[in-house]
């Protein structure tokens, strides 16, 4: 560096790279990276040395992973849009520039990645893995600001008639708000002065008013006054209730409601005059004197003990509800509020509360499928099927659907289940489709062992060729198993047979023969070698020595005809043996012929006799008696003490968990004819095994899962009446034990009574008497003139406590809490004054009768100086009888609602045929349906439905109908196969017994005879009789007619007709083979002559090829082709099921056939001994579809109704699909809710009256009161009730937002401003933007506007008010501008809204049509004014002469009538009146050359080039004249002339007006 390291340090600084990703494990577990190096200032490179160490930055920093696993744990939260606001212009002002329509804005939201668990906010790239970022901005439209619309100013207000001062006024609504920052709203009052004469001087007439103030804060009697305390304070702490004479010490115990103090207040009275200037008091003078007094309590809040702390929360891990849990805290009541004081506050709180910072989240287990069942499948079919066994085929299995709750923790790679809440809950806390309980199943059909047919008899062979001791042996035949067994307890027969033998061998030697070659010349004696060759059983070469020895002739005599000699076939192959095996009456033999092919000439060879010529040996000499092993089914399988040893040590294909055990039967020899032989008679080398290893199946114990959390007892306590509540739980079998595990418990379901269920305590207020009427004090009284009697209206106050249910003092909270609304602690009182009548209490009702018309009545009379009062006696003042109508029992019902659903189950009336029933729940048949009723009394009202009808219903019949299905019959038997040899189709049918109707299963397709049809293939043994022909006689030559003895001739064989060797071999008639293949009996024949080659026959075929080539498969082949028999596939069959199934799995097949090179189809046999391979595969898997119905969970409870109370309410109940319908089942119906009103309860609730006027008490103007009447009323709770009152009891306590019964108010005196009352609500206005809605909501308002009635008030006087609200269902309205007329170039403009209101504000002022009309340039020419169109014109009288501009140059006088000259340029009138109307409407049509711009218009370059023609037509007839008038008169002359010829008239002079126009 050369600066030393300090100043290395000083010019390198530390370079950062980003960081890297988060790798790691998942969670708060992971890392990222970043790379740091030291740089130097000019950019290169150095060691980390030369930067400073404690400035080095990180290099890693922990952070959170995110993982798949993660999706469940966070989620973005996205808040509501904000206003739209509007987006800075660049270079200007927000919201800078006419707006048209709309202005562009931006609004804003929030958008921040939480973790579900806690709520608590973390880094956005965590949800960003698994989803985008929502966007947090977006463009939007700012409506245009809209000024404040109000409507047109009403009339002006009426003017006194008197001659003071006055002002008349009127005022104007909002209709509409000011928005988006459109104007504020202008004055809604305007105000001028009456035009009525001033008064004289005075001779003012005024009138006066009692101004009444409002009442003073209440107050306690002064203490000079406290000789009164003991009437206005009261001890409630004595049960006596009687005033307490401690003045203001008195004590209160606290299980007391609390003392009650009782003051008075006081308000002042003020003479007004109409002008608004008070007066002497005595201007106002009424009878009766208003009060300014009267009694009132003293105010006291509610005083409340401190909170109690929070109870543990209610919550656990399975209570089955989504309610989350909660727990509350509590606080007494010290003193409750007396007067006007606060009221109590809440006296419980409550807050939700969680499980310990985890996640409750739920998803569904199932358990096992249950064993597939097809019963339940046949069930839908016919539900009275006969439970036979051995079903098989398509069926049904189902398992149990539950929800569990599992359990999130932070840090786990995994969700896992809460190992403290596995237990079952509500399936509504799972969330998505529940899994599906059932499907489809197939259960295997038993099917038998099938084995081919026995081959041949093998050579007699040593059991073991290794060691072939002995002379025993055995002759064996073995078939193969075509089919294995399915389901069957009986396995397959025996697959080999075996015969004892004698000389058995194992090699054997094969001897050729070669040709033969003579000793001397070409015929004659010779020697033909022997060829020989060991071979064993299979027919492999095998070395010499294992053969016995050598045969002895090496060489075999042989000779060749010669010329002249006999010539003698070779011999023929042996004939097959006549039998399988030699008896006692049968031997089995086989034969072999050769035959002449030429006679000897003479000199030759003789031919041999005829004996000589066959050759006949003994075949299948063994005895018809063979053996065979036979096997006992094997055992289960079973622990060995041997192999479980051997189980530690190997693992068995992977299943060591279950281990190896063993499996045992017994095998026993048996002879086809006896039964069981000693084991020696069978061979021992194909002796079954008795012992062999087997998988132990596993046990499985039974599983089920934890019980469900009790069903919750009653939190709320339960009066000490009630009956016992139980609670109950369940739990579910997930797993069925299996191969000898633990079985299941028996019990799943528990129920128990809840205990500890808290009664509720029984409380009630104790109230005392009441104590005397306390009035105001003496002192105060005593000061208001014409009030010395201590008398009139007061106040009395008692003492309320709380007991127990013991009668023991309890808190004021707990009767509070238990005991309902404190009783009152004051009421109003009357002290009677001297004069005022006085009466006993009212008497009780007289009793009613049974008669609903009747009445009864209550009565009371005058006491005392009353009764001598005439006023008192006046009984329309003071009532002493009151009669009312006696309650009446007599009911009305009347059907409300629509009638229900058809709803079934629960009679007991049988289902028709066809229901079905799902569960215990009925599909069809007989129902009711209900229609609810409302129950009224004779007034009209509405009552509970019980006093109508037990239910509160009406029920009617109804049915629904069942289903019926297609009904076919049994399947008929079986028809013959279709053909007699090979081949052919069996056939069997159905036919139609009941179509289906109201949606059953349909029918398949019927053939013209309303059947069906299903045919499999069959197949028929060819040959069974066959024809058997003896060897060919030699052939004779007609020896007469040749004497060679050569050439043609005939030769004969015997033919007969004989069973197969399976069916026994016997001769039988002849007709009973086919004739068609009839052997010839009779044929010709030929014998060489001696000079002639002698050939013998031909011989066997050769080997078939390898079945499955062209020719053998694809196409017949010719009688001359190399293949002599094929197989041949028939098509598949149909789908074949087993015999006690309906559906599922089942088989097809198809047969082969062999067929010969002809085309003929021969015993299958024929192909089978020629080892022919079978080309297709002949059977194969099918599956039949089931016909499933669909099936429907049973009927859930009725819910709660959806209204507390009144008419409409709906209850609903619903279920589910089990299993969807597949194939040809009933399909899902549609309905799977059913409906049905709820009986119509009455519905009481108070009703508020409408706020009465301000009254003010005892005066004109000045503060008063407002009141409203509360009313218990019953309806239906309908748009249309008829609200009817009722008793006050019905309604409860009363809400306390609505317990305002008065308001305090002011009635405005004469000179005082005030208020007018609320304008009506306006129409809902919605905000749009080109005739569009901006907004759901619009806006409604209304307003009050400020009324001055002196003008000395006039500038002190302000305000106005308004209210807005949001209103649903409003219109977009247009504003457009409003001309009138003009008059004097004026005319009026307005704004109206499209609804045809006259409105101020809303339409756009840049759009505002003009007022004043003006001209400019102004008019200042003489005699010139300016006109509607703003164009300057003349006045009558007068002509424009406009200048090239279009403007008026000056107004020049139109001559008179008697002056014919005129101006080209003006049309001349008649003089009309300068102002006039029609002067202006006529000007319109004077001719004006000139456009508004100065060009000339186009009709002006028209006209002047029309007069230029013209006028050169007319010069040139002039000239005509002037030049040669004899030619013109020469053409007038040749006309006829006229008896009176006038002279032509004299040519007046053309003058032409020049203006300075250089056009002209």
């Amino acid at each position: 560096c050369g600066l030393g390291a300090a100043g290395c340090q000083e010019s390198s600084v530390a370079v950062l790279r980003h960081w890297g990703r988060c790798v790691g494990d998942c969670g708060s577990g992971g890392v990222r990276s970043r790379a740091v190096w030291c740089t130097h200032v000019e950019g290169w490179t150095t060691y980390h040395a030369n930067c400073h160490q404690k400035d080095k930055p990180e290099s890693q920093r922990r952070c959170f992973r995110v993982c798949d696993w993660h999706l469940e744990l966070f989620e973005w939260e996205v808040s509501g849009w904000e206003r739209c606001g509007l987006v800075p212009v660049a270079g200007g002002e927000v919201g800078a520039g006419a707006c048209v329509t709309a202005q562009h804005g931006l609004q804003r939201r929030s958008v921040r990645c939480l973790q579900k668990l806690n709520r608590t906010v973390v880094a956005d790239e965590i949800c960003e893995y698994f989803t985008p970022q929502p966007p947090a901005e977006q463009a939007c439209l700012v409506p245009c600001p809209r000024d404040c619309v109000v409507s047109q100013f009403s009339r002006w207000s009426q003017c006194g008639t008197g001659c003071a001062k006055s002002l008349q006024h009127r005022t104007r609504a909002v209709i509409a708000p000011p928005l988006y920052g459109g104007a504020p709203c202008p004055n809604l009052t305007e105000s001028r002065a009456c035009g009525v004469p001033a008064c004289p001087l005075g001779e003012e007439e005024h009138t006066y008013s009692v101004r009444v103030g409002s009442w003073g804060k209440c107050r306690l009697p002064h203490p000079k006054d406290v000789h009164l305390a003991g009437r206005t304070m009261l001890d409630l702490g004595s049960d006596s209730g009687e005033q307490s004479t401690s003045g203001f010490q008195g004590s209160k115990p606290h299980h007391h409601a609390g003392a009650v103090e009782i003051g008075y207040q006081t308000r002042q009275l003020r003479c007004v005059r109409s002008d608004g200037k008070n007066a002497a008091l005595s201007h106002c003078v009424q009878d009766p004197v208003p009060l300014t007094f009267k009694s009132c309590v003293i105010a006291r809040d509610c005083e409340t003990s401190e909170w109690s702390s929070w109870s543990a929360c209610s919550r656990t891990c399975g209570w089955g509800d989504l309610a989350p849990g909660f727990r509350s805290r509590r606080r007494g009541v010290r003193s409750v509020a007396v007067g006007t004081g606060r009221r109590c506050p809440e006296l419980e709180e409550r807050e939700a509360c969680g499980t310990g910072g985890k996640e409750l989240l739920f998803a569904w287990r199932t358990s096992e499928w249950k064993a597939c069942q097809v019963s339940l499948l046949l069930d839908q079919q016919d539900p009275h099927h006969h439970k036979h066994i051995g079903l098989c085929g398509g069926g049904i299995q189902t398992r149990e659907v539950y929800c569990v709750q599992i359990s999130v923790e932070i840090g786990r790679h995994r969700l896992k289940e809460a190992k403290f809440c596995s237990e079952p809950v509500d399936g509504k806390l799972c969330l998505g489709p529940a899994p599906s309980s059932s499907q489809l199943c197939n259960l295997p059909c038993p099917s038998e062992c099938v084995v081919s047919a026995w081959s041949l008899w093998g050579p007699c062979l040593h059991e073991n060729c290794q060691d072939h001791h002995g002379r025993r042996g055995f002759r064996m035949r073995q078939r193969q198993v075509i089919v294995d067994p399915v389901g069957t307890l009986t396995g397959c027969p025996h697959l080999i047979e075996s015969i004892p033998c004698e000389d058995p061998v194992c090699y054997e030697w094969i001897v050729s023969e070669g040709i033969c070659v003579t000793e001397h010349g070409k015929c004659g004696p010779g020697n033909r070698m022997l060829k020989a060759v060991c071979k064993n059983k299979k027919g492999e070469e095998v070395p010499h020595h294992l053969c016995s020895e050598l045969p002895r002739p090496e060489v075999v005599a042989c000779e060749i005809p010669c010329a002249t000699d006999c010539v003698i076939s070779e011999w023929s192959p042996w004939s097959p043996c006549s039998h399988s095996c030699s008896g006692k009456n049968a031997e089995g033999s086989q034969s072999r012929s050769r035959s002449i092919l030429a006679l000897p000439a003479e000199g030759g060879k003789a031919c041999p006799p005829d004996r000589a010529l066959q050759e006949h040996r003994a075949c299948n000499d063994h005895p018809c008696v063979h053996f065979f092993w036979e096997t006992s089914p094997w055992s289960s399988c079973s622990d060995d003490v041997l192999v479980t040893a051997l189980n530690a040590t190997i693992n068995w294909s992977g299943e060591a968990t279950c281990g190896v055990g063993i499996q045992t039967r017994k095998v026993f020899c048996m002879k086809s004819s006896s039964g069981q032989v000693t084991p020696k008679r069978c061979p021992e080398s194909i002796r079954p095994e008795t012992v062999r290893p087997c998988l132990l199946l596993c046990k499985k114990d039974c599983l089920v899962t934890p019980f469900s959390e009790w069903t919750r007892c009653p939190t709320a306590c339960q009066p000490g009446n009630t009956t016992a509540v139980k609670q109950s739980r369940y739990r579910i079998i997930i797993q069925e034990a299996v191969n000898g595990g633990q079985a299941c418990p028996d019990t799943l379901y528990e129920e128990r009574e809840c205990e500890d269920i808290p009664v509720c305590p029984v409380y009630r207020w104790k109230t005392h008497r009441w104590s005397h009427c306390v009035l105001v004090p003496d002192s105060v009284r005593q000061a208001v003139p014409g009030h010395s009697e201590a008398c009139g209206d007061g106040l009395q106050s008692r003492a309320v406590t709380c007991l127990s249910e013991y009668d023991d003092p309890a808190d004021v909270s707990d009767c509070l809490r238990w005991a309902g609304a404190m009783p009152s602690l004051v009421q109003e009182c009357h002290v009677p004054c001297k004069d005022d009548c006085t009466f006993t209490p009212w008497s009780k009702f007289t009793s009613c009768s049974f008669d609903c018309e009747s009445t009864r009545s209550r009565r009371r009379s005058l006491t005392g100086r009353s009764r001598k009062r005439d006023k008192c006696q006046n009984t329309e003042v003071y009532p002493q009888v009151e009669t009312e109508p006696c309650p009446c029992e007599l009911f009305t019902s009347q059907p409300h609602g629509n009638w229900s659903d058809c709803i079934l189950g629960g009679g007991a009336s049988e289902p028709q045929p066809g229901a079905r029933p799902h569960g215990d729940a009925k599909e069809c048949g007989e129902g009711v349906r209900l229609r609810a009723v409302a129950c009224y009394d004779k007034t009209g009202r509405l009552v509970e439905p019980s006093r109508c009808s037990s239910s509160g219903y009406i029920e009617e019949s109804c049915t629904v109908p069942c289903p019926f299905d297609c009904k076919l019959s049994d399947w008929s038997s079986w028809s013959p196969c279709s053909s007699s040899c090979g081949p052919g189709v069996k056939v069997r049918s159905k036919w139609l017994k009941e179509k289906p109707y109201n949606g059953g299963r349909p029918c398949p397709k019927l053939d013209l005879k309303n059947q069906v049809h299903e045919a499999v293939p069959c197949y028929t043994e060819c040959n069974q009789y066959s024809w058997v022909v003896e060897p060919w006689s030699p052939c004779k030559i007609n020896s007469e007619q040749n004497s060679l003895h050569c050439g043609e001739g005939i030769q004969t064989r015997k033919v007969r007709c004989v069973k197969t060797k399976d069916h026994g071999g016997e001769t039988v008639p002849n007709a009973l083979c086919n004739q068609a293949e009839i052997p010839d009996t009779t044929q010709k024949c030929s014998l060489y002559c001696p000079s002639e080659c002698a050939v013998s026959e031909w011989g066997q075929w050769s080997t078939c090829p390898q079945v499955g080539s062209p020719a053998c498969v694809s196409w017949w082949p010719s009688p001359a082709a190399a293949c002599p028999l094929c197989f041949v596939s028939a098509g598949w069959s149909g789908c074949q099921l087993g015999a006690n199934a309906t559906c599922g799995h089942g088989e097809r097949r198809r047969l082969l056939s062999c067929r010969r090179s002809d085309g003929a189809i021969v015993s299958t046999k024929l192909c089978q001994r020629l080892g022919l391979e079978k080309p297709v595969q002949t059977s194969s898997w099918c599956v039949v579809g089931c016909a499933v119905d669909c099936r429907l969970s049973a009927w859930s409870a009725w819910s709660q109704c959806s209204h507390t109370c009144g008419a409409g309410g709906q209850m609903v109940r619903g279920r589910s699909v089990v299993l969807q319908a597949a194939g040809e089942g009933r399909p899902c119906p549609e309905q799977l809710t059913q409906h049905r009103s709820c009986p119509v309860k009455p519905c009481y609730s108070w009703l508020l009256g409408p706020w009465s006027p301000c009254r003010v008490q005892g005066g004109q103007c000045g503060d008063g009161l407002q009141v409203r009447n509360l009313t218990c009323v019953v309806h239906d709770a309908s748009v249309s009730a008829t609200s009817r009152p009722v008793e006050n009891t019905l309604c409860g306590e009363l809400p306390s937002k609505e317990s305002v019964l008065q308001l305090p108010c002011s009635v405005p005196c004469p000179g005082d401003c005030h208020l007018t009352e609320w304008s009506e609500w306006s129409s809902c206005e919605l905000t749009c933007i080109n005739g569009r809605s901006f907004e759901t909501t619009g806006h409604q308002s209304r307003s009050r506007a400020f009324i001055v009635q002196s003008p000395e008030n006039q500038e002190s006087c302000s305000g106005q008010e308004m209210e807005t609200q949001p209103c649903s269902g409003g219109k977009c309205y247009d504003y457009v501008w409003r001309t009138g007329l003009w008059r004097d170039n004026e005319r009026t403009v307005w704004c109206q809204r499209s609804d045809g209101i006259n409105v101020t504000g809303g339409c756009a002022l840049r759009t505002k049509p003009a007022e004043v009309r003006h001209c400019s340039p102004a008019c200042r020419k003489p005699f010139s004014y300016c006109t509607q169109r703003g164009v300057c014109g003349c006045e009558r009288g007068y002509t424009e002469i406009m200048r090239s501009n279009g403007f008026l140059d000056y107004c020049m006088k139109v001559p008179g009538l008697e002056d014919k000259k005129a101006d080209v340029k003006t049309i001349a009138g008649k003089n009309k009146p300068v102002n006039s109307k029609m002067h202006d409407i006529f000007k319109g049509w004077s001719i004006q050359p000139f456009n508004p711009d100065g060009k000339l218009k186009m009709w002006v370059y028209g006209v002047s080039a029309v007069a230029f023609w013209v006028l050169m037509v007319f010069l040139s007839l002039l000239q005509l004249i002037f030049l040669s008038p004899e030619i013109f008169f020469s053409f007038s002359c040749s006309k006829k002339t006229k008896q009176h010829q006038s002279t032509p008239p004299q040519q007046k002079p053309l003058t032409l007006a020049y203006d300075g126009d250089i056009d002209m």
